[in-house]
């Protein structure tokens, strides 16, 4: 196959300005015309297609599912460790006094699944007050005096009485308001004490059993001092 002339005696015609040039000073453009070199360009890198990588199949150093322990705590958005319960301070007005509650579970990630014992505790205290049954020394359950408390079947409430202020008034259960003071008696269904009303570490607990009825905490030393137990 004979070999192509070098042209350098040959002139072409420029494709964009359509002037003459000599055929050896034509370049072609990435377009694929033949131009002088006054209309030749590169072509522009933004041109060029984006060289994609593909998506990663899998995660470095992945771990295995496993369960995570984890420990919640319910209430009002204002405070998370703390639930404000509407309360009656001498059957009339409702108030709301906090309610710690500590819920602890099992659960794996985006599932929480409740196995242990949600536990709620009252802050027991002693003072002066007016209730349903006078005036005189009343039970005060987180500040408030003898309130209405709500108790859900199948859950615990500890009654903390380790403020110095229960000191020889230990609180107690019954189906009767006023108790044994009423002519009722102690409800011991579920019912747990520990300690000494008024030292470190007291406390009346309860675990409400199915079906309870309507208690009424009081304390077993000194008449008209407690307030209703709802078992809804």
């Amino acid at each position: 196959m004979p070999n192509q002339a070098t042209g350098k005696y040959s002139y072409g015609i420029c494709d964009y300005c359509g002037q003459r040039y000599r055929h050896l000073d034509l370049r072609k453009n990435w377009k694929g015309f033949m131009v002088c070199p006054d209309d030749y360009e590169p072509k522009e890198p933004q041109i060029e297609p984006l060289n994609f990588r593909g998506d990663a199949i899998a995660i470095s150093d992945p771990r295995p599912d496993r369960t995570e322990p984890v420990v919640v705590f319910v209430g009002t958005p204002a405070d998370s460790a703390f639930q404000s319960i509407g309360t009656a301070d001498g059957g009339t007005n409702m108030q709301p006094f906090p309610l710690q509650k500590a819920v602890e579970g099992v659960g794996e990630i985006g599932t929480v699944t409740l196995t242990g014992v949600v536990a709620n505790t009252f802050i027991v205290t002693v003072a002066t007050g007016t209730n349903s049954y006078g005036t005189g020394n009343k039970f005060y359950l987180g500040g408030v005096v003898s309130p209405t408390v709500e108790l859900i079947e199948g859950l615990t409430y500890k009654f903390d009485q380790s403020d110095g202020t229960n000191g020889t008034h230990p609180l107690r259960f019954s189906t009767t308001p006023n108790g044994t003071w009423n002519g009722g008696s102690e409800y011991t269904t579920g019912v747990s004490t520990n300690g000494v009303p008024g030292n470190a570490g007291a406390y009346t607990q309860i675990t409400v059993a199915s079906s309870a009825p309507t208690l009424y905490y009081y304390c077993s030393a000194h008449s008209g001092m407690g307030g209703q137990a709802n078992t809804p």
